[in-house]
């Protein structure tokens, strides 16, 4: 990627030489252009919100900014930030990173955000920098055309000050906001917490309240996909050690929880909105004294290979605003590095994906479960 401050080789974590899709777009291009040829003043506090593999904070980093912060949900996105920081050559405390469950900057004199995908995510997070912001601040959003609606305005203009976008460019838009002291936003509405329904498909979960950071998928209710994964989770297993994969608020592991009394959770998300909110609604609701694991990180990786009994996932087919089978299929194989031999993987899947195919390219075997015209459910079992 080439900018005022340099060219930078840029990479996606982890890194795959047969991904096409590279770590920037025409947003983060547009944006550092735009700080260079206006002369913004990067001497105070720069914060940089949703910065996705770090294009924007390794660029900015050799302007030589007074203080640099970067605060992304993503730990993917954050492993793809060091080792770009540390490719451009950056100092190690170049830029402080931040997760968005941590208490932000006191103070931003400079404000960038990547439009994220998620609205709720963006809503959460302005309103979490709002007190951070005076009257002298320089905010600037960024995003593709695709990703910029008339909401997306309106939540800056309500949260921070009047706001107005640019031309586009290659499909890219700014988003220049002023900041007004007297604006009055509002409370956070996030985390939001909701009941769920009557007839939730699973012993114990009806009528339960969950607790749902912003960003995490399907906030408002019931995923329909998880839905049918709880009607067919499998029964009386024990003292099995199950890891919940792309938990999400995780529900799933909480049903299994509730059900299964000896059985051992481990919750892990690569958001740590998702983590929090697994945490909580596993906190409040699993009975005193029951523990589980949670991990924010990349996927499986963290755990003992043959330390697993059992793995439930509801993969995504989505990175950003890309449809891609690609996490999926990290996931399937982390899954199988870290089942014992005989321990199982369950998936639930949009039946288009075709993911019987993947797994059997990865396990060797791939048994449907239950279908409906939607969805299937497919179990792969770790052979020795």
């Amino acid at each position: 990627m080439s900018t005022s401050w340099g060219a930078f080789t840029l990479t996606r974590h982890p890194e795959d030489p047969r991904d096409p899709l590279r770590a920037w777009d025409a947003s983060d291009e547009y944006l550092l252009g735009h700080l260079a040829e206006t002369g913004t003043d990067l001497s105070g506090t720069v914060a940089v919100l949703g910065d996705r593999w770090g294009a924007l904070v390794t660029a900015l980093q050799a302007a030589g900014p007074g203080a640099l912060v970067q605060i992304t949900d993503s730990y993917l996105g954050g492993r793809a930030t060091r080792t770009n920081l540390a490719r451009a050559g950056a100092a190690p405390d170049a830029v402080r990173l931040l997760t968005t469950q941590d208490p932000p900057p006191e103070r931003i004199d400079v404000l960038l955000v990547r439009v994220p995908k998620s609205l709720a995510l963006l809503e959460d997070q302005l309103h979490r920098l709002a007190p951070a912001v005076h009257e002298g601040t320089v905010i600037v959003g960024t995003g593709m055309v695709k990703e910029i609606h008339t909401s997306t305005l309106k939540l800056f203009e309500r949260i921070l000050g009047p706001t107005r976008t640019s031309l586009a460019v290659k499909k890219a838009r700014l988003i220049h906001t002023t900041p007004d002291p007297a604006a009055a936003p509002g409370p956070n509405p996030w985390p939001y917490r909701y009941d769920l329904p009557a007839d939730t498909p699973a012993p114990g979960l009806p009528g339960r309240t969950v607790a749902n950071h912003a960003g995490v998928f399907c906030a408002d209710r019931l995923d329909i996909g998880t839905r049918f994964l709880l009607a067919h989770l499998p029964r009386d297993i024990g003292r099995a050690r199950v890891a919940d994969l792309g938990c999400g608020n995780g529900v799933v592991g909480l049903a299994v929880a509730l059900a299964e009394p000896e059985a051992e959770l481990v919750f892990t998300d690569e958001s740590y909105q998702a983590v929090a909110s697994a945490e909580e609604n596993f906190r409040a609701h699993a009975g005193e004294g029951r523990t589980a694991g949670f991990h924010v990180g990349d996927g499986l990786a963290d755990l003992e290979p043959g330390s697993l009994d059992l793995v439930l996932n509801n993969p995504p087919f989505h990175s950003h605003q890309a449809t891609t089978d690609r996490t999926a299929r990290r996931m399937f194989a982390d899954a199988r590095r870290a089942l014992r031999p005989g321990g199982e993987l369950w998936v639930v899947g949009n039946r288009h994906l075709g993911y019987h195919v993947t797994l059997r390219r990865v396990f060797g075997n791939s048994e449907l479960v239950a279908s409906d015209p939607k969805f299937v459910i497919l179990r792969a079992v770790r052979r020795p």
